[in-house]
């Protein structure tokens, strides 16, 4: 047998350049590169590997360790999980920072590898710098903390080790049914121990992201079902982007008079003005989908999770004869709502079902109700994109202490820009493929509602853990993805505070992202969120502190965003105004640097409602009236919903 003397981290390295991915017989090498932030954790062993012979991977230098693992998974969700990005750290507080990234691609079921440095195996220099000392258990780590929100976790505490856990690792990272983030731990004695691996370790392996057919029972029983049902409404979810089947979709909905709304992972997947598309569906959802929702006796899922957001906390199917149907590549996912499940690629599973469906010449029992909810949407869209502020007598579009707010954010910045005015012109101004980034705060639902992707695959949104600071590190990671093609970061300024520090990356890298920052001094959405449910405004808008009274309602803390950002190398614009706003982006298209939009938008401005409604846990007692009556009306929607 063969071996080669090498270091735990020259095996990892040399093993990462010989993994490739295959998948409808196109082969391509699976790992990019490993974005890096080197610490005495890893710097000398994982480091050393990378300086002395990376191969063909790409080493960025991240900013922040949570940012730069936002970036891999942008990355992977924007090559549709064919492609990933590794990221390493040192011990301790760099591992810590990237827990939550780990946690944002397995709840988006998004494959990361996490190469966090870990403390010694051999623990001699034990409490090591930056290290966690459990007095009951010696063998706990700061890395431990990634078991909760990974999809595989090993550590390699032997050089030996090594190949079983990459081995895995690769197993879990091209599964298309349970990947996610894989975090195997490398203490950082062990990443410059030697060992004999053997050769065949580093042999080239392709794995193959196979199409899983459905069992013909299962085909069977979807068949069955469908032809007693005359109004389905199919709901798309991320695994038919996934999966690549988009067209599979189109013809099934076409064949049958089918429409289908979108989660926020499916948005995109087909163009926004597809006749049976009614664009994104639940507690963000817009009218359309939800009306037809409402009524459908029938709900066909294909690549989705069903998360509380897309059936309104399993309240938007009020049909009393209503069954759930999936496609779903996951056995766990496709069980939901106690579905008649069709456990299958997207792409196989619809084409397999719509031959079947063929032969008995089923047809939806839809007439004139697509075309009327879409008309509806279509003249309420019209509304939102035209909206104008006023001072005197201006209604918004959320209810709250509105009047006085709203002037006093007015005379304070000299805004009059509501932010559905906004993103109605960035509709018409952006370029057709041009990809916009988002994650967190009120502009989620503001763009299921109303953007309108003209371009497949140009809608990003990272919404399975509404992870704020994702926007801009997520840009990034689109931009390495989308090369010459515009990549728009759609973010607000609680977000942006939260997390910003890949733009320097992008400096660095040369790799222009322009990042749309919507500043209403305040977290916004959750501040919608508490009013409406009978609270007041509470420790969510960015006020300062009274003297007087001790709280934070003071007046608004302004911050000038664009001069922050111009000294990182930015170009900046602040704007106020639909023509700042108009020249802005022209003017940032010309721009061969990273851009960022200072614009205000007056607070409660946003879109709200549309026939549906998400479960929060309202206090049950209280003093005020206002927030009793909203745990009343939480409690007597809950008797009529679905329970699981």
């Amino acid at each position: 047998m063969k071996t080669i003397r090498m270091t735990t981290a020259q095996a990892l390295v040399k093993f990462l350049n010989q993994q490739y991915v295959e998948f409808d017989g196109k082969q391509n090498r699976f790992v990019k590169g490993i974005f890096t932030i080197f610490g005495h954790g890893n710097v000398v062993g994982l480091g050393q590997a990378l300086e002395e012979n990376p191969g063909e991977l790409e080493v960025h230098q991240g900013r922040n360790e949570q940012g730069m693992a936002h970036a891999a998974t942008a990355y992977a969700k924007q090559m549709h999980r064919k492609q990933i990005y590794a990221c390493t750290s040192s011990v301790g507080p760099g591992a810590a920072n990237m827990v939550t990234a780990a946690g944002t691609a397995t709840a988006n079921n998004i494959p990361v590898l996490i190469l966090p440095g870990d403390t010694f195996a051999t623990r001699q220099p034990d409490p090591v710098l930056q290290q966690v000392e459990h007095l009951h258990n010696l063998s706990i780590t700061t890395n431990d903390a990634f078991k909760a929100v990974s999809k595989y976790w090993d550590r390699v505490n032997r050089p030996e080790q090594l190949m079983t856990a990459m081995i895995n690792a690769m197993r879990v990272l091209t599964d298309p049914a349970d990947t996610g983030a894989v975090t195997i731990a490398l203490p950082q004695d062990v990443q410059g121990e030697s060992y004999d691996f053997p050769e065949y370790f580093f042999k080239k392996r392709v794995h193959r992201i196979e199409r899983r057919t459905p069992v013909i029972e299962a085909v069977e029983d979807a068949v069955e079902l469908i032809k007693m049902k005359k109004k389905p409404i199919i709901v798309c979810g991320g695994g038919v982007r996934y999966s690549e089947a988009a067209g599979a979709l189109k013809e099934f909905c076409e064949s049958f008079n089918i429409p289908f709304g979108e989660t926020q992972a499916g948005k995109s997947a087909v163009e926004w003005n597809y006749p049976l598309n009614l664009g994104g569906i639940g507690v963000t959802g817009n009218l359309a989908a939800n009306l037809i929702a409402k009524d459908a006796d029938l709900v066909i899922g294909v690549g989705t999770r069903f998360t509380d957001f897309t059936t309104a906390s399993k309240s938007l199917f009020k049909n009393p004869e209503v069954d759930f149907l999936t496609i779903n590549v996951s056995q766990f996912h496709a069980a939901k709502l106690d579905a008649t499940s069709v456990v299958a690629d997207a792409k196989v599973g619809l084409n397999i079902i719509k031959e079947k469906l063929k032969e008995i010449g089923y047809k939806s029992a839809y007439t004139t109700e697509i075309a009327d909810a879409k008309k509806q949407w279509e003249e309420e869209l019209d509304r939102l994109n035209n909206v104008e502020y006023t001072s005197n007598g201006f209604v918004p579009e959320v209810a709250g202490h509105c009047d006085h707010v709203l002037e006093e954010y007015y005379k304070l910045t000299g805004s009059c820009l509501t932010q559905t005015k906004v993103l109605g012109v960035l509709n018409e101004l952006l370029d057709d493929d041009a990809v916009i980034v988002g994650a967190s705060g009120s502009l989620p639902g503001d763009l299921q509602r109303v953007w309108c992707p003209k371009t497949p695959n140009t809608y990003h949104m990272e919404y399975g853990y509404s992870c704020m600071g994702y926007e801009i590190s997520g840009a990034l990671g689109v931009k390495l993805a989308a090369g010459d093609k515009e990549v728009y970061a759609m973010v607000g300024d609680g977000s942006y505070l939260m997390l910003h520090s890949e733009i320097v990356t992008s400096i660095q890298e040369r790799k222009k992202v322009n990042v749309i920052l919507l500043d209403n001094a305040s977290f916004g959405c959750i501040n919608n969120l508490q009013m409406s449910n009978g609270m007041g405004s509470f420790g969510t808008e960015f006020r300062y502190r009274e003297k007087e009274t001790g709280k934070l309602t003071g007046e608004y803390v302004q911050i000038d965003f664009a001069k922050s950002a111009a000294g990182y190398g930015l170009k900046t614009y602040t704007v106020k105004t639909v023509e700042e706003l108009k020249a802005a982006i022209e003017d940032s298209k010309k721009q061969t640097v990273s851009t960022l939009l200072d614009i205000k938008v007056l607070p409660k401005t946003m879109t709200h409602g549309y026939e549906s409604w998400w479960h929060v846990g309202v206090a049950s007692v209280s003093q005020s009236e206002k927030v009793s009556a909203a745990y009343k009306e939480k409690e007597e929607t809950l008797r009529n919903i679905r329970r699981y």
